[in-house]
């Protein structure tokens, strides 16, 4: 291979840019702002993970995928500082209860139970805790997955956009009873303003710079529920300074 020109190496003490303009300055010059989540403007709403609804979505090649994606958001929220609010529609009946990892991953939130109200947002209970949570914390960013994604995400998104948030619905954190479900939801939201995220894209934009004092925390989530990669990472840490597996032929140095 002929000799290369050095690589350049950003220095280790460098922090995420800001934007050089501001929303209103993009809005103004026809752009759409970037106004992005981050850990101090967002909340999270985790909608009707119950076990019964969690059994009737059907998108999925597997449910083991739609949980891992549910829990990873609940641990990334976790692990990022993001206040979390939970509710459930009709616990008692078929619907089923929370999730039990979600129960015990945030012992200390309380589990909003409407009990007939659809529309998490048009239950005045939840509305009430919502409204409280936003005021009190100044926060603007709603992040939002619900068990199916028609009217547990895309119904309260549209009503928390027709009243001024900013929503980001969670895709993969959902299920849907068939794709067409799912495709006529994002289409709503999109319409009306939404920003649809996944799981692991959203935790990335949420870490911003892996340097952090997060970002160990937030690894957890990734290589908890996102194997694909947490193969690769622990694979790489197992090696890293030490052999695991010692190497009997000596190629491995």
């Amino acid at each position: 291979m002929p000799d290369r020109i050095d690589d350049i190496v950003s220095p280790i003490t460098d922090s995420v840019l800001p934007l050089r303009s501001t929303a209103e300055e993009a809005r103004a010059a026809g752009r759409v702002p970037y106004v992005k989540p981050t850990p101090e403007n967002s909340v999270v709403l985790l909608i009707d993970h119950q076990i019964g609804l969690m059994d009737s979505t059907r998108d999925f090649a597997s449910l083991a995928t739609l949980k891992a994606n549910v829990l990873g958001l609940g641990q990334i929220a976790k692990a990022a500082g993001i206040p979390v609010m939970l509710s459930t529609s009709n616990a008692q009946w078929q619907n089923g209860d929370t999730l039990p990892e979600l129960k015990e991953l945030f012992p200390d939130v309380p589990i909003h139970r409407r009990t007939g109200i659809i529309n998490c947002y048009e239950d005045p209970t939840f509305r009430t805790a919502f409204e409280e949570l936003m005021t009190s914390t100044g926060r603007t960013h709603v992040i939002i997955a619900g068990v199916t994604i028609g009217t547990c995400t895309a119904m309260p998104t549209l009503a928390m956009l027709h009243d001024g948030y900013q929503v980001l619905p969670v895709v993969d954190a959902c299920g849907a009873w068939n794709p067409y479900e799912a495709d006529a939801a994002i289409a709503r939201m999109v319409r009306a303003g939404a920003e649809p995220v996944s799981v692991f894209a959203l935790g990335c934009e949420l870490q911003a710079d892996w340097k952090l004092p997060i970002g160990d925390a937030m690894f957890g989530p990734f290589t908890d529920q996102l194997p694909e990669y947490g193969f690769v990472i622990q694979n790489f840490w197992n090696n890293a300074n030490q052999h695991v597996v010692p190497d009997p032929f000596g190629n491995v140095k």
